[in-house]
């Protein structure tokens, strides 16, 4: 399916912002992903969703190699083709009375739009985001804009709590969505045991065809692109 790109903009160091104009009603959950396909490069990049409405989406993604970097240089009125609505996503209706949404980097996109969810259903979260440094940070003054308690994190201390994200969870919670690196994630789940986690993991067919996206559950492997990104944290096997 086609998408114009509207604005493709640097929000953070190797950090942009791709706001498109396209179909959207395949998108069913917050923490669904989508498949870019980038002139020039055979392989589709999975980009998680950030948010969308009737209208279009908002993705963030980080230029890391060839393919996103090329994706950054494309510019308004350009066009994509892109594989949407990908994945489970997050299941609001286990959030619990007192949730945390925690992301770190480049996780934090797809948990904007869960956070919104959780709001409009009458849930108030507490945030935890988490940077390397104060020069990383984006997406801060959206998420408080939406009326949670935020909470900051910066490995180095340059801004908010020093520390990572398991260093600011407060003592009252009973359910936590988490997105972000694998440590990150791991650690989350040693302090969090009920809640859910959206992995990332290199993808190449993006729909469960080719296995090479697998994680070890409780009940097996499963396929992170096709069984999660989002998985509950209870069956994970570390």
């Amino acid at each position: 399916m086609q998408y114009q790109i509207i604005e493709n903009t640097q929000i953070a160091p190797d950090v942009f912002l791709l706001d498109l104009v396209g179909e959207t009603s395949m998108i069913k959950a917050p923490g669904q992903f989508c498949q870019i396909a980038i002139p020039g490069f055979f392989l589709r990049r999975p980009i998680s969703i950030c948010d969308w409405d009737a209208d279009g989406m908002t993705l963030i993604y980080k230029a890391v190699g060839r393919g996103t970097d090329a994706l950054a240089r494309m510019e308004a009125g350009d066009t994509l083709d892109i594989l949407n609505g990908l994945g489970n996503g997050y299941d609001l209706s286990e959030c619990g009375k007192k949730p945390l949404v925690i992301g770190g980097g480049v996780g934090i996109p797809p948990l904007y739009h869960l956070t919104k969810a959780l709001t409009d259903q009458g849930v108030i979260p507490t945030v935890i985001l988490g940077f390397n440094k104060k020069d990383e940070i984006f997406f801060l003054d959206e998420f408080s804009f939406l009326g949670v308690p935020v909470i900051l994190t910066t490995a180095d201390g340059s801004a908010g709590k020093k520390g990572f994200v398991t260093d600011a969870l407060p003592e009252d919670f009973d359910y936590a969505f988490a997105c972000g690196p694998l440590p990150m994630l791991r650690a989350v789940a040693q302090r969090c045991p009920r809640g859910q986690l959206s992995f990332e993991e290199r993808m190449a067919c993006g729909f469960g065809a080719c296995m090479g996206c697998t994680h070890e559950t409780k009940s097996g492997p499963k396929r992170i692109c096709k069984d999660g990104p989002v998985l509950k944290t209870e069956e994970v096997i570390w």
